[in-house]
């Protein structure tokens, strides 16, 4: 075990956890810039395979690079200490946040600032929706698929079965099935699983979110899909305008963008509601990883793989799309959400390099002067 380049891995992610503001993106920006340009502790060629890789398993993509680079540099201690050490602070702030929220959030001095924040966020995933769409929309297959889970979802259909449902239409009609492919699919069952248990408890909330972490596929932004799906649609632990204020909040935030999750989880069941719902989102990237550090050639062979998941992600991406729409009638009632969700829209285009952070501070403090002039 070499402690010098585990201490490296620590200092180099905890760092990374305090600063890295932006979303997914902009954090594996800053790694290739800190570890493949400023230390060279791998190649620029590795760190694209280790990237592609992270679109290959369920679960954050960012928070699996610092996991990947932390085993490249120092092994599996390094991958496990890269890991949290990029985690814990998000999860901190988010927590402290939470307990802030919790106290102040309906006072009213405080309430007005949180009005601005939901149609800033409006804008923020509307952005997120357009990106990843480009991404996922390969072709018009995709894109048809992405349309129809899109509308089904906007009917009331369950979301994590036209997840699933749509991956598996798109392994078999994207691709002619030859007998000598790959034929094993990591195929994520727990989607179509129902709640283990509907009383609110802390087991139950690392259930529901361990149950979403094992079928994220798509980046942070997906979460709001899912937690939609889960927790406001089936459960009813949570409705529509707190999951608004936890996505909110996790941009607030530095780091992983999933520590939504501990926002959510405080708000059910306070501080322990918080950390297990944390270590239920965050806890499958660890073994994830460690068996994709074993697999990786394998997985870029597998023909079947790429295409369920091309298809996967084209039906989050919809599903995506469809919550935002829900969430926008809802917000867009008066003149004051509506326009500032239409402000919040056009800045994320015109201004694309502006950080998330600003545009919440942005909305917060807009919201409270439109209020005042009520």
């Amino acid at each position: 075990m070499d402690l010098v380049k585990l201490k490296e891995v620590f200092l180099v992610f905890l760092k990374l956890g305090c600063i890295a503001f932006g979303g997914p993106a902009a954090h594996i920006a800053m790694m290739e810039e800190e570890l493949v340009k400023k230390r060279k502790w791998i190649t620029q060629q590795h760190f694209l395979d280790m990237v592609g890789a992270t679109n290959l398993v369920p679960g954050p993509n960012s928070t699996q690079m610092t996991m990947y680079c932390g085993h490249a540099r120092a092994g599996w201690l390094g991958l496990l200490v890269g890991g949290m050490s990029f985690i814990i602070p998000a999860v901190f702030f988010t927590l402290v946040l939470a307990i802030i929220y919790g106290e102040y959030g309906e006072v009213p001095a405080i309430a007005p600032f949180f009005f601005g924040i939901k149609p800033a966020v409006i804008g923020i995933i509307v952005s997120a929706c357009y990106k990843l769409g480009k991404k996922a929309f390969k072709n018009w297959q995709l894109a048809t698929l992405g349309t129809i889970v899109m509308g089904l979802s906007i009917f009331g259909l369950d979301e994590f079965t036209l997840i699933i449902g749509g991956g598996l239409l798109g392994m078999f009609g994207l691709h002619y099935f030859k007998r000598n492919q790959l034929t094993s699919v990591f195929a994520p069952i727990l989607l179509l699983a129902k709640p283990l248990a509907f009383s609110l408890t802390s087991s139950s909330i690392f259930l529901s979110f361990l149950k979403i972490a094992m079928v994220l596929f798509g980046g942070g932004y997906v979460l709001i899909a899912y937690i939609d799906a889960e927790l406001v649609e089936k459960l009813g632990w949570l409705t529509k305008a707190q999951l608004l204020d936890a996505i909110a909040m996790g941009q607030f935030t530095p780091g992983p963008i999933l520590t939504t999750a501990t926002f959510v989880g405080y708000q059910l069941n306070g501080i322990a509601g918080a950390l297990w719902a944390s270590l239920g989102m965050f806890l499958p990237s660890f073994f994830l990883v460690g068996w994709l550090v074993k697999i990786i050639p394998l997985l870029k062979k597998s023909a079947m793989l790429s295409k369920f998941l091309d298809a996967v992600n084209g039906c989050a991406v919809g599903i995506m799309i469809a919550v935002t729409l829900k969430l926008g009638f809802q917000i867009g009632t008066d003149w004051q959400g509506a326009s500032l969700m239409a402000l919040s829209i056009a800045v994320a285009f015109v201004f694309p390099k502006v950080s998330a952070l600003w545009v919440i501070l942005g909305g917060s403090v807009l919201g409270y002067l439109l209020l005042l002039l009520i």
